[in-house]
């Protein structure tokens, strides 16, 4: 109980303080998209979402990479603690595994153009990564099994985006460059090269946190997503 209020008035206090932070917060002096477009030709990018997300402001989106990699290992390792259960194996549905068969390549196909379109227009890493995901959540639930595939690729490419994000973030400060500060004739290739990777790393993370949640694996629940 007592641990319970210590959390709830932490929590009170916290929201107290962000709020009075954005009460009296200065005024903005500095028109933001005035900015981004004048520096838009020296971002490597042409869309300005995606300048800012990957250029302007990447510190904001590597730490975004790195709070979604500690959520997935805190679940990992919250699920490890938990009772080990057998799985039940059920027959697929027919009719799903052929409409699997026929949606997976389609949504791999729009993933790798949404990652490509990101460059000059609204897609990137995240979005792409949700679609490579929903399509191996699609392949769990038709009954194919990708759990063994997931546990191969797992401890690498969940850190993967992460690491190469962290490693040209510093690669760039041995040329005498600010932290996360691309060279200009390599912007472009740099972003698209985190890019690619961090969608990898995001569709894997959130297939991982899909096949290794808890769910009853017994046959009266007809759950197929226990280990």
């Amino acid at each position: 109980m007592i641990r319970v209020l210590g959390a709830a008035l932490a929590a009170i206090i916290t929201l107290l303080g962000l709020t009075l932070a954005l009460w009296f917060a200065p005024a903005t002096q500095v028109n933001l998209p005035q900015q981004v477009e004048l520096n838009i030709d020296a971002s490597g990018i042409a869309h300005p979402i995606t300048a800012v997300l990957l250029n302007f402001r990447s510190y904001d989106t590597l730490l975004e990479v790195a709070v979604v990699l500690v959520a997935v290992v805190a679940g990992l390792a919250l699920r490890e603690r938990g009772p080990r259960v057998t799985p039940h194996e059920r027959s697929a549905d027919p009719m799903l595994q052929a409409l699997t068969r026929r949606l997976l390549p389609l949504l791999v196909l729009t993933g790798v153009y949404v990652l490509w379109a990101g460059s000059y227009a609204p897609g990137g890493a995240f979005q792409a990564g949700a679609l490579v995901a929903a399509a191996g959540v699609l392949a769990r639930l038709a009954g194919y099994d990708i759990a063994s595939r997931v546990d191969r690729l797992l401890r690498l490419g969940l850190a993967l985006g992460f690491i190469l994000f962290l490693t040209v973030a510093v690669s760039a400060m041995f040329g005498g460059r600010p932290f996360l500060n691309y060279p200009d004739e390599w912007a472009g290739s740099l972003i698209f090269l985190i890019e690619a990777v961090l969608t990898f790393s995001i569709g894997l993370t959130l297939l991982s946190l899909f096949v290794h949640a808890p769910g009853d694996a017994s046959p009266q629940g007809g759950g197929d997503y226990g280990r």
